[in-house]
């Protein structure tokens, strides 16, 4: 079975308007949760969000966004960044087979702007003012299609769909092409944008978003007893991955190895995770199994961690069960703590971070930890990051999804280049 190594990073999120600037973001314990300053908001009891630190209006051609929802808009600002950080030259006339070229990237919710924007057109206006551009733009594919055009990607262009565990499940889909020997190389990822009225109002009835208004870069805080729901936030990460002989034959740098995923599902609540978090270290173990790593080899887990009351706890509780006793010897983070979720998009940020923290031998912090759920058996990387050790490392990336989709990723620092 190949290797797969990830070549090129690409980020847009609360903390910068690229990969570098996020992941300082990141170390420094930055918060990208402000106080939404938009009109609409004060009507709602939740009245804070994370949108992008850039604006994509600023870095797209005016012309051109007018036709993308923002979530493409993010999409293929991170896409360009990570295709040009692989060495790749952003367009169709590029350096590798297209029919050996596939993207896998997710949205847990789509085109919603679009949609939204225009049945207010459609209801204040009438017909005529929608916008033909309207289904493009609105479908759940419409990130990955734009990208794939971008670089002319011809052996698949792929969109899975299971809410919050999105970009990790596309991660995961793409690693099993390549080594199906089904494409060489692949743009994988994430994105999100859904900082609007109604998801906002939505999240809120179902108590699901922190109301902690006065205070919005202390809203996300994983673990704490304080933590009252996660922060809505926006943005896209994008990973390239290629098999390693590819990866050599064209002289790329390597962040290192994506060693493996495992997928399982709750089939227990819509929306709440089975507490008994059997689905969620069975992701954490199949991930293990699918890398050859053993759970002694893992010193990083970044978490889901969306600080939630329930979900925080059982995740903690799925870390312990999945590592045994081998859990002592792990740093766990939630980086939410500082981005907010991007639904969609939050597992490929957490990967592209997790692989960071390896390189770096860095584990961001989870800030806001004021005071530590009790029992918890999990050692937090709390208000400052914390160092690991040099040697051979590997770590794993937690998304959980409504629906129960539960997706770990496993990556290690192996075949890292600079």
């Amino acid at each position: 079975m190949p290797e797969i190594v990830i070549t090129g990073i690409g980020a847009t999120t609360p903390l910068g308007g690229d990969a570098a600037s996020t992941w300082a973001g990141l170390l420094a314990g930055e918060s990208g949760v402000h106080r939404l300053t938009e009109e609409w908001a004060e009507e709602l009891p939740v009245k804070i969000a994370a949108h992008v630190k850039v604006d994509p209006s600023t870095v797209i051609e005016r012309v051109k966004a007018r036709r993308l929802d923002r979530s493409t808009q993010l999409a293929l600002i991170a896409a360009q960044e990570a295709w040009q950080d692989a060495g790749l030259t952003w367009g169709t006339d590029n350096e590798v087979d297209p029919y050996r070229l596939i993207v896998s990237l997710a949205s847990g919710i789509g085109g919603l702007h679009s949609l939204l924007n225009n049945w207010d057109a459609h209801r204040d206006k009438g017909y005529r003012r929608v916008s033909p551009f309207t289904i493009p733009m609105l479908m759940a594919n419409a990130p990955a299609a734009n990208v794939g055009m971008a670089i002319s990607a011809k052996a698949g262009v792929h969109t899975p769909v299971s809410a919050c565990a999105s970009s990790n499940e596309a991660i995961a889909l793409a690693l099993d092409q390549l080594r199906l020997g089904r494409a060489d190389i692949a743009v994988v990822g994430g994105t999100e944008a859904t900082i609007h009225p109604l998801p906002i109002a939505a999240f809120g009835q179902m108590q699901a978003l922190s109301r902690r208004n006065d205070e919005p870069e202390k809203a996300s805080r994983p673990w704490d007893t304080g933590r009252d729901g996660f922060v809505m936030g926006e943005g896209s990460a994008v990973l390239v991955i290629e098999t390693l002989e590819h990866a050599r034959a064209r002289g790329a740098k390597s962040y290192g190895t994506l060693a493996g995923a495992g997928i399982t599902a709750d089939s227990h609540d819509i929306v709440q995770p089975d507490p008994s978090g059997a689905g969620q270290y069975g992701a954490m173990q199949k991930a293990l199994a699918d890398s050859g790593l053993s759970a002694s080899d893992i010193r990083h887990v970044n978490a889901h961690g969306t600080s939630t009351p329930q979900g925080d706890v059982t995740e903690a509780g799925s870390i312990r069960y999945a590592l045994g006793d081998a859990v002592d010897r792990c740093v766990v983070t939630s980086t939410k703590s500082m981005t907010g979720h991007l639904l969609g998009g939050a597992g490929a940020l957490e990967t592209l971070a997790t692989v960071l923290a390896l390189r770096d031998r860095t584990v961001p912090p989870t800030i806001n930890l004021e005071n530590q759920e009790p029992g918890l058996g999990i050692d937090i990387a709390a208000n400052a990051s914390r160092p690991l050790p040099e040697g051979d490392l590997a770590a794993v990336n937690n998304s959980f999804g409504f629906g129960g989709a539960n997706v770990a990723i496993a990556v290690t620092n192996a075949n890292v280049t600079r």
